[in-house]
């Protein structure tokens, strides 16, 4: 056995006597709601100050970026730690706080913001999305300084804000004012499968966009006096559906789903009664779309069929994009974050994993836009915005693992 392999033994066994005072953590974390405040949460502030409390007590100097958001009137927190290594490289795990709100609560068997253990789980809104990567990367860092590891160059976290509505106040912010680097290796622990077995390295582009159409509104028995604006929406929709998915047939097999995805969503009310007919109608589309393909071509395409309907029938029919992002260049699989990262994980669990794409949006793709390549990696059920929302706690643990490991295999 080298030096190595000892340490990463040693590592490995400092997580399993810890697992108790992780687990504890963890749970207390996520009794600090941190539901985005674009969602009707309190944001991200409260759970920053808890972990930066922990971080300092810790015996760690904590870098925090507060950023002032106009929209919600919050200010938006960003942590970063790390442990000093022999280089100027970083190594950095980032993992954000904020968590979409809870839903429906019927739904829920336990109070989602009231961590419960049960079957070897721990449900709560956030503990997989983005809690147990939150919490494995912060205590692998923990475990590094504990261990006083020779590290080969700097290994860090970010704890960001946002994620969960565009990054404007998190990743965005800090690309924008330098405070990642183009050497970088980072690793974004934000999508995963159960067994661990997949590292994604590429990401689809991102639209989301919403329709309004305007007609008349009248008494639902003197339809001719009207203009039914639900009508018209429900075909246009339907022909919007149709004609994105008839033209954009391409696939790429790197991508768990190949093909370009286009699917309708969210509809808002538009009357709350039965015997009126609406003079509003407002639906949404969420588009994930292979990189090859322009986002500007497909909503090129929508605003044709939309200007077909306005002629057609004579309606008010608006598109407004509610967001856009698209793909960055796909990670190399011979990039330092994508072969650290596999040798973390078959040296951790096993698992020789596979590079794959994902249709999901990561923070890992605004990172590979600016030039840093990324690779995203966890272990979990992908149960991430569900109710009854969970992470195992023998994931939560052998993540923490692999993330301490991941440095000493350079």
């Amino acid at each position: 056995m080298n030096s190595t392999d000892g340490l990463i033994q040693q590592l490995g066994s400092r997580v399993d006597n810890d697992s108790d005072a992780i687990q504890d953590f963890f749970m207390r974390m996520l009794r600090v709601n941190a539901v985005n405040p674009k969602m009707g949460g309190p944001g991200e502030w409260e759970r920053a100050n808890f972990i930066e409390d922990f971080l300092r007590n810790e015996g760690f100097p904590v870098e925090r970026v507060d950023v002032n958001d106009p929209e919600t009137g919050k200010t938006r927190p960003n942590l970063s730690a790390r442990v000093e290594g022999k280089g100027p490289k970083n190594l950095w795990y980032v993992a954000h706080m904020d968590t979409v709100p809870e839903g429906s609560k019927e739904l829920w068997k336990t109070d989602p913001f009231e961590p419960t253990v049960r079957d070897g789980k721990i449900f709560a809104r956030g503990a997989e999305d983005n809690g147990q990567a939150l919490a494995s990367s912060l205590f692998a860092l923990l475990e590094l300084r504990r261990a006083r590891a020779e590290l080969p160059f700097n290994v860090g976290v970010w704890l960001v804000s946002d994620e969960e509505f565009g990054s404007v106040y998190g990743v965005k912010h800090l690309l924008d004012r330098g405070h990642f680097r183009k050497d970088d290796i980072v690793i974004v622990p934000d999508s995963g499968t159960p067994n661990g077995g997949d590292i994604e390295i590429a990401e689809k582009g991102l639209l989301w966009f919403k329709v309004t159409t305007t007609g008349k509104q009248v008494h639902a028995s003197t339809p001719a006096k009207g203009m039914n604006a639900h009508r018209i929406g429900m075909k246009l929709a339907i022909d919007i559906d149709e004609a994105l998915h008839r033209k954009y047939t391409d696939a790429d097999q790197i991508f768990n789903e190949p093909r370009s995805t286009f699917e309708p969503t969210k509809v808002e009310q538009n009357v709350a009664n039965v015997n009126t007919i609406p003079g509003l109608d407002v639906f949404c589309f969420d588009c994930r779309v292979l990189p090859k393909i322009r986002l500007e071509d497909v909503v090129s395409d929508v605003e044709r069929i939309i200007a077909e309907y306005e002629a057609r029938y004579h309606a008010h029919v608006s598109l407004d994009l509610i967001q856009k992002d698209s793909a960055g260049p796909a990670t190399s699989e011979t990039s330092e974050a994508s072969t650290l990262l596999a040798r973390a994980v078959q040296r951790t669990t096993g698992t020789r994993p596979r590079f794959v794409g994902i249709g999901g949006l990561t923070v890992g793709n605004l990172f590979r836009k600016a030039g840093i390549p990324t690779a995203v990696w966890s272990t979990i059920d992908e149960v991430a915005h569900e109710p009854n929302e969970y992470c195992h706690i023998k994931n939560l643990i052998n993540d923490t693992k692999v993330f301490a490991a991941l440095p000493l295999l350079a």
